[in-house]
């Protein structure tokens, strides 16, 4: 939260000297209001939960709308009570929310089948023959994907298919009228040429073909897909029906300057100021994801990577494993209700402080795995998850040990990924993190680093989330209509991150050797992973 002066901050209110981001995650909607330098001014979220609909994860978008206005009145309400101002006008705004997915509209705008997230894993026939079709790795999750697959599965709805787009692009259209997607959201959607900062052409007429040799002729990915633009690019302005979609109480006024809506994985590179070369950065949340900005291409494809760009379109190669801290938090959640049992009311903070304060404690989960998989993870070769801990009968189970090995199984699947960046020789300066999970000073970091095998870096704004990297990308658009020419990286390094404190942990030979053991161990018991699946359906 911001530290400068009330009477400043009320000024920067009064005249819309001010950004608003707001971020769809998988477990929250967030909203976060900076100065145009970036200082947080107030925030406000909206809990919501995706569902198992005909065996496919979504969410209503009924809820997307829902929430928007839940989340945005929470953080307007903030802004009341903290500086005494009404929120009648911001500067510039901008949306983020999971990447890839599948929204599918008519021509006449209407959903054709319900969103289809970031989290289902349905589309393996289709992204292995597109895969192979581009030589590039296509995601499950990628939108072409899901278009792809809906085709060969012969769904009727293709027939009336007009376009499609991604969370952050449906809710960004909600408020400016724009069919414009961030270019690194985009590139979830369908592979990016980085030399044009657009869709690969020659990719999308191989992709074409594909589609119609499956018999959708009538198909074009170029007319589907959204128009891109990259980081500080004109992507409209918040129009009358958007604003009120946001208040519907009709205090705030439309004309704020819009940047294009991006992916979370996008807002997390701006959040952590991890967007040039040998730089990178993980993001833990429902999901956990590693990107790192390269300095050339890579050798050859692999399944366990893809290639997208940042907000600027620079080309990234990302780990991105569908399984982060959910179960940790699940943990502390059982702890944290144990704890109200004893008749002690702990905080969040206070749960995940007593639980990490022993997990530095090298050799404390010897015999001890422990699963975060909630659902189908790639990386891992599994299609479905079960959430376990295994533990040989003569390991000790200590709440030292135990926590140990929920962080570093929750780090696991990254480290597989990682190993392949290694083995291509991808060299990174440092890691820079975020997410809740390391609030907790130094564990998860620590651990982070180990299991990466580089240093990582946690900065004081590392909890402040996508939310806040996205009202950053709304005050870079902004500078950008007063005749700043510098690049996104520029823009982020002199106005933004000039004075960030960072603590940076370095790991030593020796921890980054264990945890390689470690994983080895995690690895093979991916088969009690395997055999939970078939007995526990």
């Amino acid at each position: 939260m911001t530290q400068m002066p009330p009477d400043d901050a009320r000024r920067a209110i009064r005249s819309g000297e001010t950004a608003l981001g707001i971020e769809l995650g998988s477990t929250r909607i967030k909203a976060c209001l900076t100065t145009l330098a970036g200082e947080t001014l107030a925030t406000g979220g909206h809990a919501w939960e995706n569902t198992l609909a005909d065996d496919l994860w979504t969410y209503p978008l009924e809820a997307v709308h829902d929430g928007l206005v839940a989340a945005y009145t929470e953080l307007a309400a903030e802004v009341e009570e903290r500086f005494g101002e009404r929120l009648a006008d911001v500067g510039a705004v901008g949306v983020s929310a999971m990447m890839h997915g599948y929204l599918a509209f008519d021509a006449d705008g209407d959903l054709l089948v319900p969103f289809r997230t970031w989290r289902n894993v349905n589309t393996a026939a289709a992204a292995a023959e597109l895969s192979d079709a581009l030589d590039i790795n296509i995601p499950l999750r990628w939108t072409v994907a899901h278009v792809h697959q809906a085709v060969l599965d012969g769904e009727e709805h293709v027939a009336r298919l007009a376009r499609v787009t991604t969370l952050s692009g449906y809710v960004h259209e909600l408020l400016t009228g724009e069919r414009v997607l961030g270019v690194g959201d985009a590139s979830g959607m369908f592979p990016i040429d980085s030399a044009t900062g657009d869709y690969d052409r020659d990719m999308l007429r191989t992709a074409d073909e594909l589609i119609h040799r499956a018999g959708a002729t009538h198909l074009q990915l170029a007319e589907l897909l959204p128009t891109v633009r990259t980081a500080g690019e004109h992507a409209g302005r918040l129009t009358d029906e958007g604003a009120r979609l946001l208040d519907p109480s009709g205090t705030l006024a439309s004309g704020a300057v819009a940047a294009p809506p991006e992916g979370d994985a996008g807002t997390g590179m701006v959040a952590t100021n991890a967007v040039t070369p040998r730089t990178g950065n993980v993001s833990a949340g429902t999901s956990i994801f590693s990107m790192i900005v390269l300095e050339r291409p890579l050798s050859s494809r692999h399944e366990e990577i893809d290639l997208v760009t940042t907000p600027a379109g620079h080309a990234v190669a990302m780990v991105h494993c569908n399984n982060g801290a959910s179960e940790i938090g699940e943990w502390a959640g059982v702890f944290g209700e144990f704890a109200r049992a004893l008749g002690h009311n702990a905080s969040a903070d206070e749960v995940f402080s007593a639980l990490f304060s022993g997990a530095l404690a090298g050799g404390s989960d010897d015999g001890i795995l422990a699963y975060n998989h909630l659902s189908g993870e790639p990386i891992a070769r599994l299609d479905e998850g079960r959430p376990l801990v295994a533990r040989t009968p003569s390991s000790s189970l200590t709440l030292a040990g135990f926590m140990r090995a929920q962080l570093r199984g929750s780090f696991a699947t990254l480290s597989l990924g990682m190993r392949t960046l290694a083995d291509e020789g991808v060299e990174i300066d440092a890691m820079r993190a975020h997410g809740g999970v390391f609030r907790t000073a130094g564990v998860a970091q620590q651990l982070l680093a180990e299991a990466v095998g580089a240093p990582v870096a946690v900065s004081a704004t590392a909890s402040e989330g996508g939310a806040w990297g996205m009202a950053l990308l709304a005050a870079y658009a902004h500078a950008r209509t007063r005749d700043v020419d510098a690049t996104l990286s520029g823009w982020l390094e002199t106005a933004i991150f000039a004075d960030e404190q960072t603590s940076v942990v370095t790991p030593q030979p020796q921890a980054v050797a264990d945890h390689a053991d470690f994983l080895d161990r995690w690895t093979a018991g991916l088969a009690i992973e395997r055999a939970a699946v078939e007995t526990m359906p």
